[in-house]
């Protein structure tokens, strides 16, 4: 040290310009050797490849690959650079007989390159190929071999080097040329493309091909000599065809990798998808695909999720359909009229508030809200029927009275909740009409919903009866990420665990596709909670299904918004989710949360809790916020003759021979309805002549609706067809009088049906029962 010291006292000068040249020399070579664009590519959760986009200058070029196959390695290093592993990043011998030969010659006949001046070389394109940039490249060789490993100079030359066309380096080359992982590659494949970056030009299909298989064996001869493969091998792999034309880079997962592309351009990304599931959810969409477009049916999209982890692992974003029915728009993500779809939100909300029971009696009749008429789907009515099966069945009016009742405002903070981003306006923009399609949604957020309904379940289950603040999270599809679910708390984040089970209860319950009507009666088959939705003018069919584990969403329709006649939820988007289902290993039910959940004496008729005139009562495990439901309004206790045929009371009968019994009693309307599909309703017996009656009378209108507007439509004779009013009274037998305005019209008695012909006008019809009791509703008659 002190010899050094006194050297550059000594050479001051010398010392000082040492000092620059090492400084340059260390600075020499930038940070980043290479910085073309490269390609987007997208894996596997196993690191298969599922499709890349090609780089913006138009090159198949992959991110850089630190991992390089042993043989490609061998190959390589035996082709161009046999002392790889010895020199410092130049080859004196080598440079020197290339000098050699090129001046004998008059002419570049050799070269004298390492495969580091090569990367090097291959870093600055466009330069020109002298004496003094070959200077250039030995000393930025050199210094590169002092920063990087050998391993990692192999890993910059197989990645970038020319493959011929437009294919740079060794991985997009093993894709386009032999239709496989760069790892997959046999011993004459990667021969092949050891000797390719040497003369790109011989790949090209058709041509040069004796001088490629020339090259090839060349090279698979010298690794015989050198052991470095046996004799059989050898003879084997030399009568192995070269490529005769690029394959098309797998695409299968194209909308994924869109959707990765915006957020991550240009770099290898690992997904979490299922490279097996998803092909086979591929071809499932595709045969259906088949069916659908003989209807004029374009696009459908498919997303499966775990639920414990909340990945993707199949993400299906169009059919294979053609430019024309745009095949690029990625579905998923895209808001779409929901439908029916949310129903089940709806359902779980009102448990959750303690408004219903899961079998609650609801109306299901004639319904109008101003200028608002919903209708079922096939345009009849029950009466009353349970929010279970209204649920099951997706009923529609009961839906609508259901939300009417829970309040509107009240709906929409529940859907904001869950973070549906394409719910951009009040509830009042909405209106009724939010329960039956009037929002808009896409198949990831509601998909996300569900799963999360379904882990908070299951973490309900799985810890002291606790949820966690971060269950409605969105779903991941990089490998890299996880969940992190956040804090466990003893509050709910959203529904109450009970709430949710009871909604998938009956959502167990829908009836499936025709194919698998008979699903009960097999072993084995999967107890899956889901739910359909068909938008108005059939534009969306919807499906999603739940199990403990997996959540499969389904949407079938055309991208431009054309309705199609058959386009309904059960019937186009039902089929794809079971046989996706199909595919997936199948799940127990979820476990039921005790904790959250009371042992109740129910009614079995009419679903509320039982009341002391229930006489048939079963019990059942219900939410705890139902405890605060009023116990069942529709039975009463009734006094009847020891035949059981009138009523009666202490004024026509000695008490001691009177009968006590529980009744089942609707109000006329519900009632008029009800027992069209329930012959073995009784309505309440007459009193007998000689009583006096206690009971309220009731009457409502079944037609017309309250202000409601009227075209009487003519026959084929030109005539005005009649309007006929229709009303339900609580004693049928009862005489009812009808008056138009101030006009009497006649009277009926059992049945309550009155047929006029008005003009065009405003009316006022009154109905008036020979007890005094009356009832209007104003009408409108259009022509």
């Amino acid at each position: 040290m002190t010899l050094l010291v006194k050297y550059i006292k000594r050479n001051k000068i010398k010392s000082a310009i040492l000092a620059v040249l090492l400084i340059v020399y260390y600075f020499c070579l930038p940070n980043q050797l290479f910085k073309d664009p490269t390609s987007t590519v997208i894996t596997s959760s196993n690191n298969e490849l599922l499709g890349a986009q090609i780089a913006k200058d138009g090159q198949w070029r992959f991110p850089e690959n630190d991992s390089i196959p042993k043989k490609f390695k061998t190959c390589i290093v035996q082709f161009e650079d046999e002392y790889f592993y010895k020199h410092p990043g130049f080859n004196p011998i080598s440079i020197f007989k290339a000098l050699r030969d090129n001046i004998k010659s008059g002419k570049v006949t050799r070269g004298g390159s390492t495969i580091t001046q090569q990367v090097i070389r291959l870093s600055r394109k466009g330069t020109k190929r002298t004496y003094f940039e070959k200077f250039k490249e030995i000393l930025l060789a050199t210094r590169l071999e002092f920063r990087d490993s050998k391993n990692q100079i192999l890993s910059y030359y197989s990645s970038h080097a020319p493959f011929g066309g437009n294919v740079v380096g060794l991985d997009a080359a093993s894709w386009r040329y032999f239709n496989r992982n760069a790892n997959d590659l046999s011993w004459a494949e990667s021969a092949t493309l050891a000797v390719l970056p040497n003369a790109p030009s011989l790949i090209y299909p058709g041509k040069n091909q004796e001088r490629l298989l020339t090259k090839r064996n060349r090279l698979l001869k010298k690794l015989l000599e050198k052991t470095v493969i046996d004799s059989l091998t050898y003879n084997l792999s030399i009568v192995e065809g070269l490529p005769q034309k690029p394959y098309p880079l797998p695409q299968t997962a194209p909308h994924l990798l869109q959707k990765t592309t915006r957020y991550h351009y240009g770099k290898r990304i690992k997904t979490t998808i299922n490279l097996q599931l998803q092909k086979q959810v591929n071809n499932i969409v595709k045969n259906h695909y088949n069916k659908l477009s003989q209807n004029e049916i374009y696009n459908a999209a498919v997303l499966v999720l775990d639920v414990k982890t909340r990945q993707v692992l199949a993400y299906v974003g169009n059919t294979p359909t053609d430019k024309t029915h745009q095949k690029d728009v990625d579905i998923i993500d895209k808001p779409r009229s929901t439908g029916s779809i949310l129903k089940p939100f709806l359902y779980a909300a009102m448990l959750d508030a303690g408004d219903i029971l899961p079998n609650t009696l609801v109306a299901d009749v004639p319904t109008q809200f101003g200028n608002y008429n919903p209708e079922n789907y096939k345009k009849t009515y029950d009466g009353v029927v349970p929010a279970s099966r209204a649920l099951s069945r997706s009923l529609n009016v009961p839906s609508v009275r259901m939300l009417q009742t829970f309040g509107l405002d009240r709906f929409h903070h529940y859907l904001k909740a869950l973070n549906l981003k394409d719910l951009k306006y009040n509830a009042n923009h909405y209106g009724l009409s939010l329960i039956l399609g009037g929002a808009e949604s896409n198949l990831w957020d509601l998909c996300k919903s569900y799963a999360a309904l379904s882990s908070t379940i299951n973490h309900f289950s799985e810890t002291s009866s606790e949820y966690f603040s971060n269950e409605f999270c969105d779903p991941i599809f990089l490998a890299s990420e996880n969940i992190d679910f956040k804090k466990k708390t003893t509050d709910k984040t959203l529904f109450d665990a009970a709430s949710i089970y009871l909604t998938y209860n009956s959502l167990k319950e829908v009836n499936r596709p025709e194919s698998d009507e008979s699903w009960e009666f097999f072993d084995g088959s999967k107890q899956i909670a889901w739910k359909t939705g068909t938008s108005f003018g059939f534009r969306d069919a919807w499906a999603i299904g739940t199990t403990k584990d997996y959540v499969v969403g389904v949407w079938v329709g055309n991208a431009d918004g054309e309705g199609r006649p058959g386009l309904v939820g059960v019937e186009t988007a039902a089929p794809i989710l079971f046989d996706v289902f199909d595919l997936l290993p199948n799940s127990n039910w979820f476990a039921k949360p005790f904790d959250e959940m009371q042992d109740v004496e129910i009614c079995k008729e009419s679903g509320h809790r039982a009341s002391q005139n229930c006489a048939d009562t079963e019990n059942r495990f219900i939410q705890i916020s139902g405890l605060k439901t009023k116990p069942c309004p529709y039975h009463v206790l009734i006094h009847l003759d020891k035949t059981e045929t009138f009523q009666v009371n202490s004024s026509c009968e000695d008490v001691s021979n009177i009968t006590h019994k529980s009744w089942f009693v609707l109000p006329p309307l519900m009632a008029y309805y009800y027992k069209a599909k329930n012959p073995f309703y009784k309505p309440l017996p007459k009193f007998r002549e000689d009583c006096l009656e206690a009971n309220a009378i009731t009457m409502a209108f079944i037609y017309p609706k309250e202000n409601n507007s009227i075209f009487l439509p003519k026959d084929f004779d030109g005539n005005t067809n009649e309007l006929v009013l229709k009303i339900a009274h609580s004693k049928t037998e009862s005489t009812l009088f009808w008056y138009l305005n101030d006009t009497f019209l006649g009277s009926t008695k059992n049945i309550h049906e009155f047929a006029i012909k008005p003009k065009q006008g405003e009316y006022l019809v009154t109905v008036v029962d020979e007890f005094g009791n009356e009832a209007k509703r104003r009408i409108k008659i259009l022509e």
